[in-house]
C-alpha cells in the first residue's frame, strides 16, 4: 500500500478530535443534539485550519445512524461510506475547478431528488468565492430555500470576495488560526503513534512554521521525518531540512547592523546563501525576530506572545538592552517593505542587501525614523568622546577626532547680562542634553543669545526647528530642563533670522563662556 502523508493519515473522523475550533464544534454539535440543523453554512479561516473536515464530519454527524453526543459513532454503515469516500449522501465540489454557471445548475437539479439512504444530502463547496458571478446568481434561490432534507456547507478562505446576499443566507463560523501550543501538542501526539523521536524543541519549532495551519505544520513535520528517516529529530536537524535561520545568526546580522559593519552583514548573507536558505523565508524570519525584539522591550510579561525556547528569550533580552523603540520600528518598517516586494522580485538577493545596506547607514533616508537613528548614532559618538572629521562621507572609513577638554579661564560676559543667563549659558549642552530628542534635533540648531529683560532668546535660521521649539509642549519642556539644572526660571523668546538682511555671525553668543575646546586628530 502506498504511504499515506500524514495531515491525511491522522485526519480528524470526530469532532472531539478537532483541535483549535473549540467555539465551532460545540456549535455544532449541540445542533446535531437537538436537531437544530441549518440549511447553509459558512466556513470561513485561512488555510489548515480545519474547515474541509469539519465539513465532513458535519456531513457524518447529520447522517450517522447512531450519533453519540452528537459525534458520528464511525461504526455504521452510513458512516463508513462517508469515510471511504463511496457515499452518494456527501458530495465534495472543488469551486475553483468548477465555477462556471453550468456547474452550479448541475448541483440545482441535482438537489430535486431526495437521498438513497440516511437522512441528508450534504454538499460541501470548497473554495466557494472562486464562483463566478453567474454562478452565485444561480445558486442563490437554492441556498435560501432548498429542500428539507438538502444541506450547503460553503468554504473559504477569502469571505470577503463573496456576494452580501449569498452571507445573509448562511451561517457563519470563522476558523481561527490555531495556536502554536495547540499545534505543537498535536505533534508531539502524532510522533508518539507513529513511534519517531523527536525534541521538544524541535517539535515547537515546526508548529511555529506552521504559521497557524495545523495542515502545513504536518506537511513540514512529514518532510524532516522523512529526511532523517529512523534518527532523532533534533532542533538543528529541523533547521537544515526546512531552511531556517537559528535565532544566534539573527543575532549575529543585528550587531553587524548596529555598528554600521555593511561588509560583515553581506558575508553573513553569503554564508546563508550558500547553506541553501530561501531568502523570501529568511525576511519573514528576520522581521519576526525585530518583532520579537520590540515586544521584549516595550513588554514585562512576554511570555504569552513570545513563543521561543528559555536559552533564546536570554538573547533577545541581551540584544533589547542595547536597542531603543524607535530603531527597532524603522528595523521593522524595512524590512515589511521589502517581505511584500520580494515575492514577486527576481533578484532576490539583490533586494535583501539593499535592506541591510539602509539599516546600517541611516543617513540613506530621509524619513522621521531615519532622522531619528542618525541622531542616536551622533549621541553615542559624542558621548564616547569621539566624532567624525568634515568631509568624510557616510561610505568611507573615517577619520577621527577625540575631543579633549583643557581648562582655561572662562569668557567674561558684559556686566549686563545677568547671573542667571551666565549660569544658563555655563550649562547650556547640559541642559539640551536632557531634553527629549525632537527638542534636542531643533536646539542643536539654534543660538543662544540675550533677549529683552534678561531673557533667553534662541536665535533659529530655519523656520522648522523655530516654529517646533515654540510649541507650548516644547517650550515647557526646555524651561523645566533649564529649571532641572541650574534651579532657576528664565523667560524664552524665539527669533527667526531674516534671510539676506541679518546676519548670524552678529548675533550674541552666550555659550562663548563655555571652556575652550582643543581638538586632536588621530589616524
Amino acid at each position: 500500500m502506498s504511504y499515506t502523508a500524514l495531515y491525511r493519515k491522522f485526519r480528524p473522523g470526530d469532532f472531539n478530535d478537532v483541535k483549535g475550533q473549540d467555539h465551532i464544534v460545540t456549535t455544532l454539535k449541540n445542533q446535531v443534539k437537538a436537531d437544530r440543523i441549518g440549511h447553509a453554512y459558512l466556513f470561513c479561516g485561512t488555510r489548515g485550519t480545519g474547515k474541509t473536515t469539519v465539513a465532513k464530519i458535519l456531513g457524518k454527524a447529520v447522517n450517522c445512524e447512531h450519533p453519540v453526543d452528537g459525534n458520528p459513532c464511525n461504526e455504521c454503515p452510513t458512516c463508513k461510506s462517508i469515510n471511504n469516500q463511496t457515499s452518494m449522501n456527501v458530495i465534495e465540489i472543488d469551486a475553483a475547478s468548477n465555477n462556471g454557471v453550468d456547474n452550479i445548475r448541475e448541483i440545482v437539479e441535482e438537489v430535486r431528488y431526495s437521498p438513497t439512504e440516511g437522512r441528508f444530502k450534504v454538499y460541501i463547496i470548497d473554495e466557494v468565492h472562486m464562483l463566478s458571478a453567474g454562478a452565485f446568481n444561480a445558486l442563490l434561490k437554492t441556498l435560501e430555500e432548498p429542500p428539507s432534507y438538502v444541506i450547503f456547507i460553503l468554504a473559504t478562505t477569502e469571505a470577503h470576495k463573496i456576494p452580501i446576499t449569498i452571507l445573509s443566507r448562511c451561517q457563519r463560523y470563522d476558523f481561527k488560526r490555531i495556536t502554536i501550543d495547540t499545534i505543537a501538542a498535536r505533534l508531539t501526539d502524532l510522533i508518539q503513534r507513529e513511534e519517531v523521536e523527536a525534541e521538544e524543541k524541535a517539535v515547537r519549532y515546526v508548529a511555529r512554521m506552521g504559521d497557524g495551519s495545523l495542515r502545513d505544520a504536518l506537511s513540514l513535520l512529514d518532510q524532516c521525518i522523512a529526511f532523517y528517516f529512523g534518527e532523532k529529530l533534533t532542533f538543528d536537524k529541523v533547521l537544515e531540512v526546512l531552511g531556517a535561520v537559528d535565532i544566534e545568526v539573527f543575532a549575529r546580522l543585528l550587531d553587524f547592523i548596529q555598528s554600521g559593519n555593511v561588509s560583515g552583514s553581506m558575508a553573513l548573507l553569503e554564508e546563508l546563501i550558500i547553506k541553501g536558505k530561501e531568502l523570501t523565508q529568511f525576511t519573514i524570519d528576520f522581521t519576526w525576530y525585530l518583532r520579537n525584539l520590540l515586544l521584549v522591550k516595550t513588554s514585562e510579561d512576554t511570555s504569552e506572545v513570545i513563543e521561543v525556547s528559555t536559552d533564546n528569550l536570554v538573547i533577545l533580552k541581551q540584544q533589547a538592552e542595547g536597542m531603543d523603540v524607535e530603531t527597532l520600528i524603522r528595523y521593522i518598517r524595512i524590512f515589511s517593505d521589502l517581505s511584500n516586494q520580494i515575492k514577486y522580485a527576481s533578484q532576490k538577493r539583490v533586494m535583501v542587501e539593499v535592506a541591510l545596506i539602509k539599516l546600517c547607514r541611516p543617513q540613506m533616508e530621509t524619513g522621521y525614523e531615519d532622522i531619528i537613528n542618525r541622531l542616536k548614532l551622533i549621541e553615542n559618538k559624542l558621548e564616547n568622546g569621539i566624532i567624525a572629521a568634515p568631509g568624510v562621507t557616510a561610505v568611507d572609513k573615517p577619520v577621527m577626532m577625540a575631543v579633549k577638554e583643557e581648562p582655561s579661564a572662562p569668557v567674561v560676559l558684559q556686566k549686563a547680562v545677568s547671573a542667571d543667563l551666565q549660569e544658563l549659558a555655563k550649562n547650556w549642552n547640559n541642559i539640551v542634553a536632557v531634553t527629549s530628542r525632537l527638542t534636542k534635533a531643533s536646539l542643536m540648531n539654534a543660538k543662544p543669545s540675550i533677549g529683552n529683560n534678561d531673557s533667553l532668546l534662541l536665535v533659529f535660521t530655519e523656520s522648522m526647528d523655530k516654529d517646533l521649539v515654540s510649541q507650548e509642549s516644547h517650550m515647557e519642556e526646555l524651561k523645566a530642563a533649564i529649571a532641572k539644572i541650574i534651579h532657576k526660571e528664565v523667560e524664552i523668546q524665539t527669533k527667526l533670522l531674516t534671510e539676506g538682511k541679518e546676519n548670524l555671525d552678529d548675533i550674541p553668543d552666550l555659550t562663548k563662556i563655555i571652556k575652550n575646546i582643543s581638538i586632536e586628530y588621530e589616524d
